[in-house]
């Protein structure tokens, strides 16, 4: 998959699935405007994929909607960036349930409103890639505002995909099951823990940040070019079983 002469912004940009795809969709010819909270992040990753980026708290409405403005104009969008905070159901907090959705859910919104606004202005094609998860699917303990977040994420992809179809957009999500992140990997390769959600994934193991974004750039290239409204699930077989 070529990129070369497109601009793609990534949003979670930072770290995990979101910094891999800054990685590969440099190395294969796009520039990447990364959007991420922590100027570190986006500090060495200009220094190693020469992305541009822009520090953000997508949690702020406001603040997306301006920062994603002077990003553009850009080709494609992903959207990556996630939060989770775990409570249990009968302890869950408003003020959790309404961070875990302003960001997972809302800025994804957001950011797809301001840059879907400009290609229809310039009547330019495009593509859109949400980050999901098998969490849409299924109702883990403890995680009540991201499996919320995540079905509702697939459900806006949908709306998206049907309304924005006919400007030449296209919207998918990606649904990933346990991914080895740096933070993932501690606590998933303990066989205590992973064991039991291995037992259950045919192919074996959990998926590498690199297995996801791979997805994700065929999602954004012309070789998906009859995708939209799909939820792609990248689980090794979880759901299947």
């Amino acid at each position: 998959m070529n990129f070369e002469g497109k601009t793609v912004i990534v949003t979670g940009a930072g770290k995990g699935i979101g910094r891999r795809t800054v990685e590969l969709l440099t190395q294969r010819g796009a520039k990447v405007v990364a959007l991420s909270r922590s100027q570190a992040d986006l500090d060495s990753l200009a220094a190693e994929t020469g992305a541009r980026g822009f520090s953000v708290d997508l949690g702020n409405a406001a603040e997306t909607r301006r920062i994603t403005a002077e990003a553009l104009p850009a080709d494609m969008l992903v959207n990556c960036a996630g939060i989770n905070i775990l409570e249990p159901f009968l302890e869950m907090k408003d003020e959790s349930f309404d961070t875990v959705q302003a960001v997972n859910v809302r800025s994804a919104a957001i950011v797809s409103q301001v840059f879907a606004r400009d290609l229809v202005a310039r009547k330019a094609k495009g593509a859109i890639v949400n980050v999901s998860s098998i969490s849409s699917f299924l109702g883990f303990r403890d995680h009540a505002a991201y499996c919320a977040s995540k079905g509702a994420m697939d459900g806006l992809t949908r709306v998206m995909a049907n309304e924005l179809g006919p400007h030449g957009i296209r919207v998918n999500s990606v649904a990933p099951g346990i991914t080895l992140t740096d933070l993932a990997r501690v606590a998933w390769e303990a066989p205590e823990k992973g064991g039991p959600m291995l037992a259950r994934t045919p192919i074996g193991r959990f998926a590498e940040t690199e297995d996801v974004a791979e997805v994700i750039l065929f999602l954004l290239s012309d070789a998906a070019a009859m995708l939209t409204g799909v939820t792609l699930p990248i689980d090794g077989g979880f759901l299947a079983n």
